[in-house]
Formats: C-alpha cells, sequence, structure tokens
C-alpha cells in the first residue's frame, strides 16, 4: 500500500509586492493599490524509501522564483470582461468603463486571469508550479495566496 506524506511551505521569503485593482463589475472597480501578498502550499507526494517524500528545498526555491517573478509590479487581468488592455509603444492601454488608463510594460505584469484577486493569483501559481513539477511525482497540491492577516484564497490540484 502506498504511503503519502503531506509537506507544508509557508516561508517569510515568499512573498511578493504587487499592485493591483479588482474590478466589481462593468462600471466599478477598486482605486489603484497595492498589497504584500504570502504564498503557502501543501504538497502531498508518495514517501520514498530513503525517508522523505520530496526535496523541500526543490519546491522552496520553485515558490520563491514564481513570487520574485511578480514582484514589484502592477498585476493586471488579460483576460476580464470588464476591461481591454493595448500594447501602445513601451505602454499599456488600459479601457475601464470610460477610464483609460496608461501603465510603462516594464512597471507591469499581465496575466491570464479575470479578474486580480487572491483566488485568481492563487490559481494562476498553481499552474505554474504544476508546469515546474511536470516530472516530479506528486498526488496533490494546495497552493494560498493572502493579501494579509486572515485573507487569502487557495486553489488545488489532485491527480487524476
Amino acid at each position: 500500500m502506498e504511503r503519502l506524506t503531506t509537506l507544508y511551505i509557508d516561508k517569510e521569503s515568499h512573498k511578493f509586492s504587487a499592485a493591483h485593482f479588482t474590478i466589481f463589475s462593468a462600471t466599478e472597480r477598486e482605486r489603484l493599490h497595492g498589497h504584500n501578498y504570502s504564498v503557502s502550499a501543501k504538497i502531498v507526494a508518495p514517501m520514498g524509501d530513503n525517508g522523505f517524500a520530496a526535496d523541500y528545498n526543490v519546491y522552496k526555491r520553485r515558490l520563491k522564483s514564481l513570487c520574485d517573478a511578480l514582484d514589484e509590479y502592477l498585476l493586471l487581468a488579460a483576460d476580464s470582461p470588464f476591461q481591454s488592455i493595448e500594447e501602445d509603444g513601451d505602454y499599456y492601454r488600459v479601457y475601464f468603463a470610460s477610464e483609460e488608463m496608461l501603465f510603462l510594460k516594464s512597471d507591469t505584469r499581465v496575466l491570464p486571469l479575470r479578474n486580480a484577486t487572491v483566488e485568481e493569483f492563487s490559481s494562476y501559481l498553481l499552474q505554474q508550479l504544476l508546469l515546474l513539477s511536470a516530472n516530479d511525482d506528486l498526488r496533490e497540491i494546495e497552493l494560498c495566496v493572502a493579501s494579509g492577516p486572515g485573507q487569502r484564497g487557495c486553489a488545488s490540484w489532485r491527480k487524476p
């Protein structure tokens, strides 16, 4: 019988600071603001003959690299039904309701999300972690993104 082990990774270094705005409807959105996000993961893997299931260091490095890729950027949702984003030289032009916003490309990450929320960030980061872990023998991953104490969104994957 296979013996599974659950690893919890919740390190201080797994964080990113980013600006965003959440869109509530076709006419309502938050003002542009920022958060210090933290990322944690729960990984379920089979116990190996060597007494461990997975190398913590591998997953800590992967989570850190995913956080670093978002750190100190404005995060925009490319797939929002309520806004459109156009490239204009060194800028992104973002249209929402009657507003037109201009952001430097070098300061911005346009992500395949429907909204810039912790729920969407957790799903996005989970998919990125799965790509990095494609050759690993994992059974389940839960990845959480918190925007502050007591407020987080999590996405889960289970091997079919």
